[in-house]
Order: structure tokens, then C-alpha cells, then sequence
């Protein structure tokens, strides 16, 4: 298996991003929380995957949220290598960009999906066998042709 460092890295921060704001923390609060001084440049880096972060500032970042790292590793393994079976992983950003006119009614669900979730939300979910029935359906394909359109979207 291959690992997407990138991917990895951009992931790993947008989970640092989402504890840091379910805390109601500015960069500069969590900043107070660390036992060494780190700048607010280097946390935005750190947030949008810009930067590698050291295995110790990892685990330092981690206790000054109350998170566990390993807790933390396997949320991000899971969004970068995991789809659960039975369930096609879809970034409903790139739903959303797509322009195949047979997915339209999957495009408005997504615009929908993101209008109403919540500002930190994570612009991927996991659909399973039924969801994926339902929209294809909707989109007048077969169930398989809509799992083939939504994986190569997300390749």
C-alpha cells in the first residue's frame, strides 16, 4: 500500500484545526496551552497540512487539547485509507465541481449537504450500499456506474 504523504499531512491538519475549534480556541489560545512557544505561523502551517509536524510537537499539541495522539492518528488513517466496507468515500466539493449533467441531482444534494452542516465539518462522508442506491436512482444510472463516477472523482 502506498501512502499519500500529502494527503496524509493535509489531512492530519484539518483534524488538528477541527479539536483546536471544538475547544472555541483562537491559534493563539492553543498557543498558551503549549509547553513550548511555537508561532502562529507555524500552527496555521501545521492546520493546513503546509508543514511536517515532529512526532513530540504532535503529541504536545494533542495533550494541550485533552486528545489522545493515537485517537488522533486513527481518525486521519481512517480518512486516508480506510473505507469501511460496503461504503464509497465522496468529497461533496468535488461532487459539487463536477459537471457530468447525469449527476446533477447528486450535485444539488451536495451543494445542500454543505449549506446546512455545521462550519468545521469535514467535506467528506462515507455512503453506504442503500445512499448509493437511492442516487443512482435519482440520477438515472445504474448503481455501479455511479460507484465508478464517484471513486474516479475521488482519485
Amino acid at each position: 500500500m502506498l501512502i499519500d504523504a500529502e494527503t496524509y499531512q493535509r489531512i492530519l491538519g484539518d483534524e488538528l484545526r477541527k479539536l483546536r475549534r471544538q475547544r472555541g480556541w483562537t491559534r493563539k489560545e492553543l498557543n498558551q496551552h503549549l509547553q513550548s512557544e511555537i508561532s502562529l505561523q507555524t500552527l496555521a502551517t501545521y492546520e493546513l497540512g503546509t508543514r511536517q509536524c515532529s512526532v513530540v510537537r504532535l503529541v504536545e499539541l494533542c495533550v494541550a487539547m485533552d486528545e489522545l495522539p493515537q485517537d488522533l492518528l486513527a481518525k486521519v488513517h481512517r480518512r486516508v485509507v480506510v473505507d469501511e466496507p460496503g461504503r464509497v468515500r465522496v468529497d461533496l466539493t468535488k461532487v459539487i465541481a463536477d459537471a457530468q449533467p447525469e449527476l446533477l441531482p447528486l450535485r444539488r444534494w451536495a451543494e445542500d449537504r454543505l449549506n446546512h452542516a455545521a462550519p468545521v465539518a469535514s467535506t467528506e462522508i462515507q455512503l453506504d450500499l442503500s445512499a448509493l442506491e437511492r442516487m443512482a436512482e435519482l440520477c438515472g444510472i445504474p448503481t455501479v456506474d455511479l460507484v465508478g463516477r464517484l471513486r474516479k472523482l475521488a482519485s
